[in-house]
């Protein structure tokens, strides 16, 4: 009895489990209108059931831009030194992705070497300020360095590029 009881206790915590799981599983509306990849046209046109846009009317309502993106990664990481006292105290490696408009992908990488000049420059300035210090993830600190990216890169690239996001961000002290 002792042997069976540990066996028999993983069996109704499993089944208790799936028919949870199944009694809470939400209704295909549901899954439809929290999917953030799904056509936002067939969102909107399901919460307003047909209503038309109430938005149109609004001159403070917010802009939505329904312009098609492209989303370029650039190839390589990005390695920052960051410098404490005369040596490297830690290095950061960040992974970017540039949201461009449809069709400018190719432009992107021929261009590639002058912006990864630009944003290396920006990542050692950033690191030299602190920027990489402490709490280096805090979204104030990554917002002053996604801008100053974003800045660059529409200087160096002109207002093809419209955002930098930074995928991946990882510090290894030494």
């Amino acid at each position: 009895m002792g042997k069976i009881l540990p066996i028999l206790l993983a069996v109704i915590g499993l089944g208790g489990g799936v028919g949870a799981g199944i009694v809470l599983r939400p209704g295909p509306d549901d899954m439809a209108m929290a999917n953030p990849c799904g056509d936002p046209a067939a969102a909107d046109a399901q919460k307003d059931d047909g209503q038309g846009d109430d938005q149109a009317d609004d001159p403070d309502a917010p802009v939505q831009d329904t312009a098609a993106h492209d989303y370029v990664k650039l190839n390589n990481q990005f390695i920052v030194p960051v410098v404490k006292d005369g040596k490297v105290g830690s290095l950061v490696v960040l992974s970017l992705t540039l949201e461009v408009p449809a069709g400018q992908t190719e432009t992107v990488y021929e261009r590639e070497p002058r912006l990864r000049d630009a944003f290396l420059q920006v990542m050692f300035d950033h690191a030299n300020a602190g920027g990489f210090d402490g709490a280096f993830t805090n979204s104030s600190q990554l917002n002053a360095l996604r801008k100053a990216l974003r800045e660059i890169a529409q200087k160096t690239f002109g207002p093809t590029i419209t955002d930098v996001l930074i995928l991946d961000i990882v510090r290894q002290d030494a």
